[in-house]
């Protein structure tokens, strides 16, 4: 175990983002052949491809498929490719059948990309599996239960996968807003080393990587000390390696492998969890031995993964209206506020407070007119012209973030302690909201030592695994609590709203009623907004009775009533009523 204090840097861009799609190899507990889809002529074969067929590679090549697959078999493969649609070219499971000469039962998975048809085989035991994977899925969601997604529900969640698996590890690993990894959840085998709570770098889980666990929900390792099997030939007609992102059977990198054995880890399976389009993090399952998982089990484990991505989305959806809905009311008082004022830029002023609750800091700053004021926790010089300088650079939207002081926080500012900056500007280069949030200092407890996964070598720093996985303990220091995306739009808001508001206060006509401005449309998307954010939560109510389902209802039919009789009744009261819904929207 190793200790060191130091602040944590970001690091730097190399080999992390070299392609791993193109490995031109698969694992060698299977076989793979690619033929046209138009014409059904074989074009690529793995090296291995005798031990199935009896036929080298030379022979098979340019073959049609109806040598090899009866009629029946390979209309059940173009149905299951067809099934999954146009734009979904995830490998699916076909289903057994008997191969080759041999006849050799094997389990049959098919995709079409880039106008081949993909296929694979992995050869059975004669041991079937009888449970239909909808059937085992559904008994390991029935005894998760209810339960709040948080630390019992991942340890339950951990606990059915390593159940269906027998995995002598399962880790339930989340991505964190920085790209590390945290164990949140754990069940070990006896004389396993614990991971639960520690920190893995970003490293580990390069970007390619993380961009091929969405795609591939599953992703197994029978024998982490395979030798890989060649695919013929390497690269299509057009000189380009063959893409294998969405292939089951894809060799990982020699990184991984040698990262795997370092570990102890014999045999691997990931399945992936997915919210809103993101990798929110992985099922990790690791094995001391060589093992096979059935495609009935790996067809189980991935429905009841998309359970959980389901069940962890909805619950991130609902904290986020939450939120939403909170600083809603905080911003829409503090905004109609602004609106009302004589003097936009004084009411500014006495707002400032309140700006900084809306977006969760812990102390802001105005610079306005050549003027500079604080409340909270701010930097304490008198001049803000390199928080001005770094806002005008980093800008986006109209709006500049970082949670990392070392960015932005100069000595002469004289901001000791505070590390988190979000700039919301008005309009002027020179005019600009700052909130500020302090530095965090957090003892992390890393999974081996972050920085020895690189090393250098002739032609510059590359990506190399780590040998130890002892606590390393490191003190992060220079950094605040991260700016959320959903604090990004609302910054944006802020912006929009703000510069608009301050635009038409120049010159103002006081007899206005700031309701009926065009500001007016600007707050009305945002209730829009609201209302699309709440539709989307709907889709996480699948489990709710209907009962409750029934009474959601009766008030949608109830607010749908209401905005039509605003739509159609007189244009005199309609203006009246539009105003009064958009001032009372973020108290209901």
């Amino acid at each position: 175990m190793s200790e060191t204090i130091q602040p944590m840097t970001d690091p730097t861009e190399d080999c992390l983002t070299a392609p791993i799609h193109t490995t031109g190899a698969i694992q060698p507990h299977g076989y793979m052949v690619s033929c046209g889809v138009i014409d059904q002529r074989i074009r690529h074969v793995s090296a291995n491809i005798a031990d199935l067929l009896g036929l080298e590679p030379a022979e098979v090549l340019g073959l049609e498929m109806t040598h090899f697959l009866e009629d029946e078999m390979l209309l059940q493969v173009r149905d299951a490719v067809a099934a999954a649609g146009a734009d979904d070219d995830t490998a699916q499971r076909v289903g057994v059948g008997n191969v080759g000469a041999l006849m050799m039962p094997c389990g049959i998975s098919a995709h079409a990309m880039d106008g081949l048809l993909h296929i694979e085989f992995e050869p059975q035991s004669l041991r079937q599996e009888t449970r239909a994977p909808t059937r085992v899925a559904q008994r390991m969601v029935s005894r998760l239960g209810s339960d709040a997604v948080g630390a019992e529900f991942f340890q339950h969640v951990a606990m059915e996968v390593h159940q269906l698996t027998g995995y002598d590890r399962v880790m339930v690993y989340r991505f964190r807003a920085d790209d590390t990894g945290e164990v949140v959840a754990e069940v070990a085998a006896d004389g396993m080393q614990p991971y639960l709570g520690l920190r893995y770098p970003a490293s580990d889980i390069p970007p390619p990587a993380r961009h091929l666990y969405l795609r591939n929900r599953v992703r197994v390792i029978p024998d982490a000390r395979y030798q890989p099997v060649p695919i013929v030939p390497a690269t299509g007609r057009s000189g380009e390696p063959v893409d294998l992102s969405q292939h089951v059977l894809r060799s990982v990198s020699p990184v991984h492998l040698e990262y795997l054995r370092n570990m102890g880890v014999a045999a691997s399976m990931s399945i992936s969890i997915i919210s809103d389009g993101r990798l929110w993090g992985l099922i990790a399952c690791h094995h001391r031995e060589a093992r096979r998982l059935s495609a009935s089990a790996r067809s189980a484990a991935d429905l009841f993964g998309m359970f959980v991505s389901v069940r962890i989305a909805a619950r991130e959806q609902e904290l986020a209206m939450e939120r939403f809905e909170a600083t809603q009311r905080l911003r829409d008082a503090v905004v109609m506020r602004l609106a009302a004022a004589g003097d936009f830029d004084t009411a500014l002023l006495a707002e400032l407070d309140g700006l900084r609750q809306v977006l969760d800091g812990d102390g802001a700053g105005l610079a306005i007119n050549g003027q500079w004021n604080v409340v909270g926790r701010a930097p304490g010089g008198a001049d803000p012209t390199a928080l001005v300088g770094w806002a005008n650079a980093e800008a986006r939207g109209g709006v500049a973030m970082s949670d990392v002081a070392a960015d932005w926080n100069v000595p002469a500012l004289q901001a000791p302690r505070l590390a988190g900056l979000l700039a919301i500007n008005l309009g002027s280069p020179q005019d600009w909201v700052f909130l500020f949030r302090i530095e965090q200092v957090e003892e992390v407890h890393w999974a081996g030592d972050p920085h020895e996964g690189r090393v250098a070598t002739d032609d510059g720093v590359r990506l190399a695994p780590r040998r130890s996985f002892a606590t390393w303990r490191e003190l992060v220091q220079g950094r605040s609590r991260e700016w959320s995306d959903a604090d990004r739009r609302g910054a944006e808001r802020l912006h929009r709203m703000l510069r608009e508001q301050r635009r038409l206060s120049r010159p103002r006509d006081d007899r206005l009623d700031p309701a009926e401005s065009p500001f007016r449309g600007l707050y009305l998307q945002d209730h829009k907004a609201r209302l699309d954010g709440l539709a989307q939560l709907l889709d996480g109510l699948g489990h709710l009775d209907s009962t409750v389902t029934a009474g959601i209802g009766r008030r949608i039919e109830a607010l749908e009533a209401e905005l039509r009789r605003l739509m159609l009744g007189p244009q005199e009261e309609s203006g009246t009523a539009c105003a009064s819904t958009g001032e009372d929207a973020g108290h209901r």
